[in-house]
């Protein structure tokens, strides 16, 4: 819920905000937007989502890891 909050708060001083996620996040970040644009700001619009692939390096290898990016308007 903290991050609900946050972006509720980043919209009120910012017509748009990036909502950016890796890996395992992604589903937070989307479940983030959809809480906010249903129950907090039903004119928020999403504007752009670009999804990618980040080369990481851990213990030595380098791995993939999916991101998403979520531009919302106000």
């Amino acid at each position: 819920m903290s991050y609900v909050m946050a972006l509720v708060t980043q919209l009120g001083t910012n017509p748009q905000v990036h909502v950016k996620a890796r890996g395992q996040s992604i589903s937070k970040a989307v479940d983030i937007v959809e809480i906010v644009r249903n129950k907090f700001s039903p004119d928020l619009k999403v504007h752009t989502i670009n999804i990618g692939t980040d080369k990481l390096v851990v213990e030595g290898k380098e791995v993939n890891v999916s991101s998403i990016e979520i531009i919302v308007n106000k």
